[in-house]
C-alpha cells in the first residue's frame, strides 16, 4: 500500500472503530501486565471479570511474588491455562521486585527480559501502559494482516515488521486497537462480515478467496 492508502485505511477503520481502544481493566501498569498475561488465548471481558476479584486481594508484584501458586491458580482458573499462566506471573512478579525495584520496566527490551513475558505482551504494555509506539500481534492483527496484504506468513514477528515497514509510527498502536477490534467484530477468522467491511477495497481476502 502506498502511504496515502494507509492513511485511508487508517480512516476508514476509525470511522468503523471510533471506541477502538484496549478494553482489558486496570488501575497500575503492574494490573495491565497481569492482565495481558491472562488474556492469551481468553477474552477480555472474561479477563476483566478475574482481575476484579484478583486485583482486589492482590495487585502489586511484592503481593503476587509471595503468593501461594495454588491460591493463584484457583483465581484465574476461568482464564484457561491457568497452571502456565499463574507460573508465569508469579515469576515476572519476582524479577519486577528483584530486578527493577518492584517498578515495571518502561522499555521493550527489558519488557521481554521479565520471566513468562513475550514479545506481544511486552509491546502492548509498552504501548497502553507508557504511550509508546508499538504493535502487539495476536491472532486478529496476524490474520488481517495476512488478509489485506502486508505479509503473506504465520509468522507473527514478520507480520509485526511489514505492519511497522508499512505503517508511518505514529500510527502503530492505535493500529493494532483498530485491527483487534476490526477482527473481533467484523474480519472473523471463520465468516467474516465482508458486507459491513468499510475496508474491503484493500482486502487480498476478498479479491483472491471469495472471488
Amino acid at each position: 500500500m502506498t502511504n496515502n492508502e494507509v492513511k485511508d485505511l487508517i480512516d476508514l477503520l476509525d470511522k468503523q472503530h471510533p471506541n477502538a481502544v484496549c478494553e482489558l481493566e486496570y488501575s497500575s501498569i503492574y494490573e495491565l501486565l497481569v492482565a495481558v498475561i491472562l488474556s492469551a488465548q481468553c477474552t477480555d471481558k472474561r479477563v476483566n471479570i478475574v482481575t476484579k476479584k484478583l486485583f482486589a486481594v492482590v495487585n502489586t508484584p511484592e503481593q503476587m511474588a509471595k503468593i501461594d501458586i495454588e491460591q493463584l491458580e484457583k483465581m484465574i482458573f476461568s482464564c484457561g491455562f491457568y497452571h502456565n499462566k499463574a507460573k508465569n506471573i508469579i515469576a515476572c512478579s519476582k524479577d519486577i521486585v528483584d530486578r527493577f525495584g518492584g517498578e515495571v520496566p518502561s522499555n521493550i527490551d527489558d519488557l521481554m527480559s521479565l520471566a513468562g513475558v513475550g514479545r506481544k505482551t511486552a509491546n502492548v504494555v509498552y504501548a497502553v501502559g507508557f504511550g509508546g509506539n508499538a504493535i502487539a500481534v495476536d491472532t486478529h492483527v496476524l490474520r488481517l494482516s495476512n488478509r489485506l496484504g502486508f505479509v503473506d506468513s504465520d509468522n507473527p514477528l514478520a507480520a509485526e515488521k511489514a505492519l511497522m515497514s508499512a505503517v508511518p509510527e505514529e500510527y502503530w498502536s492505535h493500529l493494532h486497537h483498530l485491527l483487534i477490534h476490526h477482527g473481533r467484530h467484523v474480519c472473523s477468522s471463520q465468516k467474516p462480515k465482508c458486507d459491513e467491511c468499510l475496508i474491503k477495497k484493500y482486502c487480498k481476502y476478498i479479491k483472491e478467496v471469495k472471488k
